[in-house]
Order: C-alpha cells, then structure tokens, then sequence
C-alpha cells in the first residue's frame, strides 16, 4: 500500500495543518518520503467524538466477533509483512530478521487475544442467587461481569515499532476489550504505523464495525498527548516511553473533571544479582550472557539489564565481563535524540563518581555508540540516587556488595523496576530466599539463571512493576492479563432474565465460564 503520511479519523485520511515532518533513517540521517502532516486540537477532538459514537455499538459486540476482528487484523498484517518489515527498517535501524520477529509477535498477540476472546474468562461472570428464605432480611439476586471502560488513547513506543505500536499489545487488548481505539503514532517510524494503520482500518471495514473503533494520527508528542489525555471522550492511557512525558500524562489525567487511568511503562534498570556459588561455577558463561542480554537490540529493550551486583571479593567475573563487552562494536540506535540521550546518560554515571571500567567499539553507521560498563560500591549506590536511573541503550552499572546484608540493604533502596534476576547455585539458595521478599516488592517479574530480555507473550507474563517501571504495579501490558486494564465490574440487582445482558444471562449464549453462588462451572 502506498503511503500518505496523512491520519486516518474514522476511516478518512485527514491532511492536518499542525505542521510537517519526516521519519529520517538512523544509520544515515536521510529523511525519509514521503512528508508526515501534522493535525491540530480540531482533529483530535473529531477523532475523539468519533471513537465515543463507536463505543456502545462496539461493545456490544459478542467476543467472537470481536475475536473475528482481531484474527482479521493480524491476517492483514501478515499480507503486508514484506512491506512492513523493508519500511521498519528503514526506520529503525533494526535488522530484517529481528523485525521478522517483532513481526510475529505482534499477529500472535493480535491471535491470542482472539482466544481469550472465545474463552470468555476476562469477562468475570459472577452470579449470586437470590436467598427469600434468609433471616432477619431476603438477599437479592445479584450478578456481576466486566464492562470496557471507553475510548483508549494509546501512544506508540520508539523502541518496537510493531510489537508496542499501532497495532501491539495495548491496541490488541484494549480492541479485545471493547473500547474503540484512537493511536499516536511514533513519529520516528510514521511510515510503519501508517502501514499498521491501514492494516487495522482495513479490518473495521471488512468486519462491519463502526468507523470510529479506530483512528491512528499524526503530530508533536506533547501537544497532541496532552489534547488526548484531557479529551472528555478518552476513558484511558496506554503509554509506554520516558518517565517525564509519563508522568506529564498521569497529572494531566488525574487533574481532568472526571480523572482517567493511566497505563504507562516508563523506566526500570532490571537489576540482576549474581552469588557466589553461581559465579565459581562458570564465570565466563554468566558473563556472556549479561552482555549478550545488555546489548540486545543495541540496549533499547524495556527489560535489557542496566545493573548487575555481585560479590566484592568475586574479580573473575568482572574480568570476564570486561572481556565480554571489548569484543563487541555498537549497533545502530533508533533515532539521533536516542543517541544524545544514552551519551547524557553515560555522562551523568561519570558524573555520580562510577568508573567506567570497559567498553566497546563504536559501530560503522551515525548513532551506533560503543557500549559501555561502569562500577560503582553498593554504599555509593545508595547514596547517590542518580546512578539508579536508566541509561537507555547499552550501558551497565557494575555494583560490588560486601555481604548479604549490604546486597538486601541495596535492593530495598531501590526504585520499582520491571524485572529482577538471580543467578545461583543450590548451595546460595537460603541466600536467595532471604531477598524474595524484596524483589516481590520491587519487581513484576522474577528471574532465575535466566535473563529478562525475551519477554513472553501468554497468559502467565507481567511486564509491569511498581513506579517507574509504571505507573500502575497492579496491571500488565503484556499477556492476557492486560485486558483487564481496560475493563471494570458492573453488578446488576434484582433484575429480570429478559433484561439482563447476554453475559450474565440464565441461557449463557455465549458460553462463558461463571462463579455461581461462589463455584466456578
């Protein structure tokens, strides 16, 4: 499909009058065709109105059409995958085949909502009897689902130009759940999110849908951000970038007259500690593949290990972590502002008193910086919250603790983080048990003699955590679990079958699994 760098509202390419842009090339600093047209307050609002028409009719739906929609969006990604993948690239920076992957995950997320869909389980059916016979009061007959809280405003994340974009997990789970869907697209990669676009409003219309389930625009991230997120018509936020425009985003929603959730994944260094037994095993094989893990994707994944603490008395490892990272040249970074912000980054660890102990080498292409290590104590740590903060890109700090007491005392100064990681052997595991609790609290997911890089997508995964990481450490928005984000309980009292939504209904037509008088059937 051609591409307009125009927004499309309800099914209709809108030229703007906000301004112009262009996606530009990361390896070569070429502008990209063809122009992006900026829309203004006018649009937005059109856009707004229209996915707020759409939403009684669209959530109405049954699931399995809505399943049907969604199996329908991913068939259409999948007929567009060549053009897709070539146009990302460009982007990007990425390479084919890792966007070949990203590729996939985002139709088998678009898929597995579509089987949770025809499961039924997000819907919560729960129906209590009515008790005439009680004493000294009657109990009613009540039944309770799960309703979609309304038109979503999702903004497409820099760093997964399909997987956390137009068409990834906060657009699939929120079009799962009923509520029409309004995108801002990335302007570092506008040509793959107009293609993912036109992949989606091409399903709406095959499907029947009513226009307004989707719109996808263009213009200035802070303006256009702010204008959704205070939009009467938006019921909720699905963000995933800085911690500043998150945190922009949460004050602007929480001030509104009627004050809106907001899902946003900022900022987490994914500490990973090594024990002693794990490293005496095989130093260089844990070292491997910390680095392996920390430069995946040139260090621009969610979950890449920004801290790793090990022992004081433990050089083996450093070594070979040292070893590791010399051997290794940089990658290509998603955008030149990416690029400024990790040199920052790194200038800011110089700054706190780190000291940086190896490095790479430089890559071939414009904003393709070495990676780097740093070290700092555990004690230092603590005292100089700045070195707590993520260095987006290929960039670690190496923290040394003194005893088991210095490592707990470390993890609990710690902010919420995405993940947290142990590697160990059978003789650390009382080591290891002494500071669960701690990464309970931390984290949303907890790994062992793995890495955090490779986030699955099922019906088990949490990519959430406390603040930073997000602003919400009781959601995902990863696995099938993020339906939930956008959906609340409605209970209905002493109403008659006939008047009941299909749902909650005695004839369950839609085959849904329920707690009937407490008993799952």
């Amino acid at each position: 499909m051609s591409l307009s760098g125009q927004s499309t509202i309800a099914g209709q390419s809108v030229r703007g009058e906000g301004g112009t842009s262009h996606a530009v090339n990361p390896a070569t600093g070429e502008a990209l065709e063809p122009v992006i047209y900026f829309i203004g307050v006018d649009e937005i609002d059109q856009a707004a109105r229209a996915a707020q028409l759409a939403f009684d009719s669209y959530r109405s739906t049954p699931p399995a059409d809505r399943a049907v929609f969604l199996e329908t969006i991913a068939a259409n990604l999948d007929a567009m995958k060549a053009e897709i993948v070539e146009r990302a690239q460009q982007e990007s920076g990425l390479t084919a085949a890792r966007l070949e992957g990203e590729h996939g995950r985002t139709t088998n997320q678009l898929r597995l909502f579509a089987k949770e869909l025809r499961l039924g389980a997000h819907q919560e059916v729960r129906i209590d009897h009515a008790l005439p016979e009680r004493l000294p009061t009657p109990g009613p007959q009540i039944r309770q689902r799960q309703v979609p809280l309304g038109p979503v405003a999702v903004f497409g994340a820099s760093n997964f130009p399909l997987a956390f974009s137009v068409a990834g997990g906060d657009t699939a789970s929120a079009l799962a759940a009923g509520c029409p869907v309004i995108v801002k697209a990335h302007n570092s990669h506008a040509g793959t999110c107009e293609l993912a676009g036109q992949a989606i409003t091409k399903a709406v219309a095959d499907c029947n849908l009513p226009s307004g389930v989707f719109s996808i625009i263009f213009g200035p991230g802070a303006s256009v951000g702010q204008a959704l997120a205070a939009h009467p018509a938006i019921k909720a936020i699905a963000f995933t970038g800085s911690q500043g425009t998150g945190t922009d985003l949460m004050r602007t929603a929480a001030g509104r007259p009627e004050p809106i959730p907001v899902y946003a994944e900022m900022s987490s260094v994914n500490p990973v500690v090594l024990f002693p037994g794990a490293i005496a095993k095989d130093p260089k094989a844990l070292a491997a593949g910390f680095v392996a893990s920390l430069t995946l994707g040139a260090g621009q994944f969610c979950t890449n290990p920004g801290l790793i603490l090990i022992p004081v008395d433990a050089p083996s490892i450093t070594e070979a972590i040292i070893t590791a990272l010399g051997e290794l040249t940089g990658q290509t970074m998603l955008s030149s502002g990416i690029f400024a912000a990790y040199n920052e980054g790194n200038k800011r660890l110089d700054a706190c008193g780190a000291e940086l102990i190896a490095t790479g080498a430089a890559g071939p292409t414009l904003n393709a910086p070495a990676p780097t290590i740093y070290r700092t104590a555990a004690a230092h740590l603590r005292a100089n919250t700045d070195l707590q903060e993520e260095v987006f890109g290929a960039s670690a700090l190496l923290v040394t603790y003194v005893d088991l007491d210095d490592l707990k005392a470390t993890l609990e100064a710690m902010q919420g983080q995405l993940t947290c990681t142990v590697h160990a052997v059978e003789s650390d595991y009382s080591q290891v048990a002494t500071i669960m609790p701690i990464m309970e609290r931390k984290a949303g997911r907890l790994i062992f003699n793995g890495w955090p890089t490779g986030v699955e997508v099922n019906h088990a995964m949490v990519h959430g955590g406390p603040f930073p990481a997000t602003s919400d450490s009781r959601t995902t928005s990863v696995g099938t679990l993020a339906i939930y984000r956008f959906q609340r309980p409605v209970s209905y009292q002493g109403f008659p079958d006939r008047l009941l939504p299909v749902a909650v209904s005695d004839d369950n037509l839609w085959a849904l699994p329920r707690r009937i008088n407490g008993q799952l059937t």
